[in-house]
């Protein structure tokens, strides 16, 4: 799967992270890096530099990325495989990991947001159940989805692109919609 993602030592923090929506959880998790102040690291810094300073070898930095993204895929769903799921009759719960604002205006048909009690509450559900989380375009939904594999719901899958993606390959009446801080 990772044969089409090529990552550089010379890429910068930035571009990577475009690149590879779970990088920032996969160095904080394998090295301890970006998840604080003390270990931060710029944008327009690059992974060599990033690397040198954390003495890490950054050859083994990009086969943990290129692991991790790999293992990223699988928690994706693409808007049409979710479609086929819906009408097949499949009962998925889609939860809305956006804020309240963005789901009372626009959200997928059937979707619930995902409060903090309806979060607790899953727990008690049976894990089997299939869970679809959602955002606006993608870039923070994994992180979430892994949240939820670490925490026993194995049946949380991401949707790959968001209500954007979904509203550009599935559905056009759900409205399109742009946020002054993407």
């Amino acid at each position: 799967m990772t044969g089409d993602i090529e990552i550089r030592a010379d890429q910068r923090m930035e571009d990577l992270l475009a690149l590879l929506p779970g990088a920032r959880r996969t160095l904080f998790a394998s090295y301890h890096v970006g998840g604080c102040q003390s270990c931060a690291y710029r944008d327009d810094e690059t992974l060599t530099e990033v690397c040198d300073r954390n003495d890490i070898p950054v050859e083994e930095a990009i086969a943990a990325l290129l692991a991790s993204h790999e293992r990223d895929q699988a928690l994706l769903i693409q808007p049409s495989g979710l479609q086929k799921r819906l009408e097949n009759g499949e009962a998925i719960l889609l939860l809305d990991i956006r804020s309240r604002e963005e789901h009372d205006a626009v959200r997928l048909p059937g979707s619930k947001f995902l409060s903090q009690e309806l979060q607790n509450d899953l727990f008690a559900r049976p894990p089997e159940q299939p869970i679809v989380l959602y955002d606006h375009r993608g870039r923070d939904v994994l992180d979430r989805c892994a949240w939820f594999h670490g925490h026993g719901l194995k049946n949380a899958l991401a949707l790959a692109g968001g209500i954007d993606a979904w509203s550009q390959d599935v559905d056009p009446g759900v409205q399109r919609y742009r946020l002054e801080l993407d």
